[in-house]
């Protein structure tokens, strides 16, 4: 039998982009194990777009496995080598900052820090309002960081809210094929 690669799939808190996320989770939990990791926020926050444990409870569903919410949690993905590969998808303007700052107070923060002591890649798919504007600079440290891979994005919507980027989610699975094989996708910006 096969041994399935094991990807990390965390979720921040851009709940407009969660009903994209979870058929991304799914199609690729057929290729891999999927270990779900959620952010304080992601985990406990009711929003317009849905109640957090509805959310939570497809999210286990999908990856067969309970969700990783607290930094306790997070702490043991670098000692013991849990994953392949990190997927941050989708990657809040707040915690581009912090992994561009090397702040890791957070069950995703830590869960990067943790593995990326391995040398191992996180791929990132941002989805902040300030993309082109406050965290223009993290997105340009993070992609001159090694190990640190990203989604191809673009605006989401230049007319009404001009500085916001948000990541092609379908392509999350083709960016980490890509990433496997040691490559950027590209174009990164579409």
């Amino acid at each position: 039998m096969e041994h399935k690669k094991t990807v990390g799939f965390a979720l921040c808190g851009s709940f407009c982009t969660f009903h994209r996320i979870l058929p991304v989770m799914e199609r690729m939990a057929e290729q891999y194990q999927l270990i779900p990791i959620l952010s304080p926020v992601a985990y406990e926050t009711d929003t317009r777009f849905g109640k957090a444990t509805d959310f939570c409870t497809k999210i286990e569903a999908i990856c067969n496995r309970p969700i990783i919410h607290t930094v306790a949690g997070a702490e043991p993905i670098g000692p013991k080598k849990l994953l392949d590969l990190l997927v941050i998808a989708p990657c809040t303007g707040n915690t581009l900052a912090k992994l561009a700052a090397g702040i890791s107070d957070t069950s995703v923060t830590l869960a990067a820090k943790a593995h990326r002591r391995n040398n191992r890649p996180v791929v990132i798919a941002v989805s902040t309002n300030d993309g082109l504007t406050g965290n223009a600079k993290n997105i340009g440290a993070l992609l001159n960081t090694k190990g640190y891979f990203f989604v191809p994005f673009g605006q989401d919507d230049p007319l009404q809210k001009e500085s916001s980027l948000v990541a092609h989610m379908e392509a999350i699975p083709e960016t980490v094929a890509a990433v496997f094989d040691g490559r950027q996708i590209q174009p990164i910006l579409k």
